[in-house]
């Protein structure tokens, strides 16, 4: 399928006094993978909260499939953001489990409450993304039963579960020691490789210039940069960017 997955334009938001995004745009295609970069502060976190509506533009629209989802200047209506959060799934730097449930119905909640899929098949389903993310045999096992790396994937199958359209990260790996980080992105590879829409902040410039088809560097909530991975962390024409590729260690 080709055509746009998502569109955001003119996306802003302030915190009190501080604008925090000051009139972001991305078009997402059906099938892309998209890594936004950035120094501390500069609104990547934010700006991927809003695309879920988890944080509220003060200006701005976006569109799933080519529908309008959300427009700041029409009040929403009751339900809008749990509907595109059906659709748009996102995982967190923070993995948000449930610690008094197994990895297994963690995985089968949202599937039975969401979706309202029978316990046997939300069950089903479950099995098979653990198995995908690498986790089968640790299915019953409880969040405190496993490492940072294996609960982060608990939380890639959960979103998972709801057959999202596209599928958010938020640093993804940041919480994680850095000896687990490797099976978290190497699932993330897989979701990528397979076709899955994906837009990722992050800090591993090595996995957005490996799994990205497109680069945004993004600096005091604006796109300083955009390209395509070798463009922007190998030649990267503002200064801003280089600054910030240096000091993270990518680039030649």
């Amino acid at each position: 399928m080709t055509g746009l997955a998502l569109s955001a334009r003119g996306i802003r938001k302030r915190f009190g006094d501080r604008e925090i995004l000051r009139g972001i745009d991305l078009d997402l295609e059906r099938g892309e993978h998209v890594a936004i970069i950035g120094p501390s502060g500069s609104g990547k976190s934010t700006f991927i909260r809003c695309l879920n509506l988890l944080e509220r533009p003060e200006h701005g629209t976006i569109d799933l499939d080519g529908q309008r989802v959300f427009d700041a200047t029409v009040r929403g209506r009751a339900g809008d953001a749990r509907r595109l959060r059906r659709q748009v799934g996102m995982v967190f730097q923070s993995f948000n489990l449930f610690t008094t449930h197994t990895a297994l119905e963690n995985v089968s909640l949202a599937q039975r409450k969401v979706l309202g899929r029978s316990k046997a098949e939300a069950d089903e389903r479950s099995n098979a993304l653990l198995t995908r993310v690498g986790l089968a045999e640790h299915a019953h096992k409880h969040p405190s039963q496993l490492s940072g790396g294996q609960q982060q994937r608990v939380a890639i199958a959960r979103a998972l579960a709801l057959d999202p359209r596209v599928m958010l990260f938020d640093e993804p790996t940041s919480a994680i020691d850095p000896e687990m980080r490797n099976e978290v992105l190497a699932v993330m590879k897989d979701l990528a490789a397979g076709g899955m829409t994906m837009v990722v902040v992050t800090h591993e410039l090595q996995f957005a210039e490996l799994a990205a088809d497109r680069v945004l560097f993004l600096a005091d909530g604006e796109v300083v940069e955009s390209g395509t991975p070798t463009d922007v962390l190998r030649n990267p024409r503002h200064a801003r960017t280089q600054q910030f590729v240096r000091a993270v260690g990518g680039g030649g």
